[in-house]
């Protein structure tokens, strides 16, 4: 085998190859086998070998799996990983427990399957992978996208698309276009939400759920929406018309609903501090919420609770009809 080629391979695949690989690269069946029995090669997968007989780094095992499967790509959280973002701290890696994911074409179906290795098949494959790319892999949209739907709970789902967007990475358009060719996808009623409210306008989704899950569904006195104020600027030079979210206005509080999945422009953010100051001067509490919170609607119902209370609220937050509500476990206590 020419050293060069065989050189650019490995750096390449991080000391991984495949038998075909090194047979197209001047390597005989004498010379394969000579370098497995010296141990200087390793098999991982029949067909497959690493260059050490040490524990094989995780872009190692991926590219063992991918060299086991030729014509995959990595999915889900691997696939995300390969796109520079951190793996979710919790749910699963594959369709199973711990499992490898590879999205192979629609149609291809593997001979035998391998232990910690999940395969799937994509009808979208040629418009969803990147098969030139190191290693290669489901665009980050596809990714993401499959990876939140199957997330153990809402919050986490959540989690994965603030990350992608908040990184830098893509934006709630593509990921959007992405979920809309996606029918049948679990928790797809839930990401077009998210996805669709990213910015601030009134009734947003967001709002919608507040109202729904965390105000009505707890008792909670009944807020004024989207209320117009003028708020001076900091420099006390301007003024700006602003809405507030929530309003009650008997007990001197607010919450602000933040829709977006990234982080706000700076001005975006001093414009909020501006706000908040605005809102205390005028012996107002201020409480903030995302996505995050209003999805965990029962806690949020008692810090809401609390707060009113503390400012002249007769009632309690009144549990709501899940099982599990925080409200009725804080009453018991």
């Amino acid at each position: 085998m020419p050293d060069p080629d065989l050189q650019r391979l490995l750096r390449r695949q991080h000391g991984v190859l495949s038998r075909r690989q090194a047979l197209g690269a001047g390597a005989d069946q004498v010379h394969v086998a000579r370098m497995v029995r010296r141990g200087q090669w390793v098999v991982v997968h029949p067909g497959v070998y690493v260059t050490h007989n040490g524990p094989l780094t995780r872009a190692q095992r991926e590219w063992a799996a991918l060299l086991r499967y030729p014509g995959s790509v990595l999915a889900g959280a691997a696939a995300l990983a390969a796109h520079g973002v951190a793996a979710p701290s919790r749910g699963r890696q594959g369709r199973q427990s711990g499992s490898l994911e590879l999205a192979l074409p629609h149609g291809r179906h593997p001979r035998r399957s391998s232990p910690g290795i999940s395969t799937s098949q994509r009808r979208d494959f040629a418009e969803a992978a990147l098969p030139a790319a190191n290693p290669p892999r489901l665009r980050i949209e596809h990714a993401a996208i499959d990876v939140a739907s199957r997330a153990p709970s809402e919050d986490a789902a959540v989690a994965v698309l603030a990350d992608v967007v908040r990184d830098g990475h893509t934006t709630p358009a593509r990921l959007s276009a992405v979920l809309e060719r996606q029918r049948g996808l679990p928790r797809r009623a839930l990401l077009r939400e998210v996805l669709v409210d990213v910015g601030s306008g009134a009734q947003s989704p967001l709002e919608r759920r507040y109202l729904r899950d965390v105000e009505r569904a707890h008792g909670l006195p009944t807020g004024q929406r989207q209320v117009r104020e003028q708020v001076a600027s900091w420099s006390g030079v301007e003024t700006a018309t602003l809405f507030r979210d929530v309003r009650y206005a008997l007990f001197s509080s607010l919450v602000e609903l933040d829709g977006g999945l990234g982080h706000s422009a700076a001005a975006d953010r001093w414009a909020d501090l501006d706000r908040d100051l605005a809102a205390a001067a005028d012996g107002f509490a201020t409480l903030r919420a995302g996505w995050r919170q209003v999805l965990d609607p029962c806690r949020l119902a008692l810090v809401v609770g609390r707060t009113l209370r503390l400012r002249g609220w007769q009632g309690q937050p009144a549990p709501c009809a899940r099982p599990d509500c925080r409200v009725r476990t804080d009453r018991a206590a």
